[in-house]
């Protein structure tokens, strides 16, 4: 059984291609795991999402940069992704050659992880299917909310979020001892 997050995160990376969704996804769910079972799996995840989204962008440096770290990750992490159903050496030379293409500043096209499970590609492929997508589709380059999520989401909550956390910072800063 996979987690939930996990499922969702790869039924976004496979379908929609809304890979700030996959980092949103994922991240929250590495963060509500207890620290001393934080692996540094769900980080190379998130990292190889973020990265795609950087190269559909355009900005090859932000996603060289992503592309190596999540290749180490990808390295010191070989057995928690073959433990999720990720085939490691395929995908250590997909990430490789999507650096490659990254560094010679070439177009992006979409990119399916390599996943072994038959299991798991079911449960995405029925998921898909009842949310009316399609697992495996090409990103859709002329959808700019797509491609631009970062600066055109509702940050409303997150920015409430944030603030309340500072008043509760400053609240606890300002009692006496």
């Amino acid at each position: 059984m996979y987690p939930s997050a996990y499922v969702e995160f790869l039924l976004h990376f496979h379908t929609d291609r809304d890979y700030f969704e996959c980092h949103e996804i994922l991240e929250e769910y590495w963060k509500s795991l207890p620290p001393e079972i934080r692996t540094s799996t769900w980080v190379c995840l998130i990292q190889v999402a973020v990265a795609l989204y950087h190269h559909r962008r355009g900005n090859f440096s932000g996603a060289t940069k992503l592309l190596h770290n999540a290749s180490k990750l990808a390295i010191s992490n070989k057995e928690e992704l073959h433990h999720l159903g990720i085939d490691v050496d395929s995908f250590k030379h997909l990430l490789k050659e999507r650096l490659q293409v990254v560094m010679e500043q070439k177009a992006y096209h979409s990119m399916n992880l390599p996943l072994t499970s038959e299991s798991l590609l079911q449960q995405c492929r029925e998921l898909a299917s009842s949310r009316g997508l399609v697992f495996g589709s090409i990103s859709n380059l002329a959808d700019d909310y797509l491609l631009h999520k970062h600066t055109l989401r509702d940050r409303s909550e997150v920015i409430l979020e944030r603030n309340h956390r500072l008043m509760q910072k400053k609240g606890q800063d300002e009692k006496p001892l």
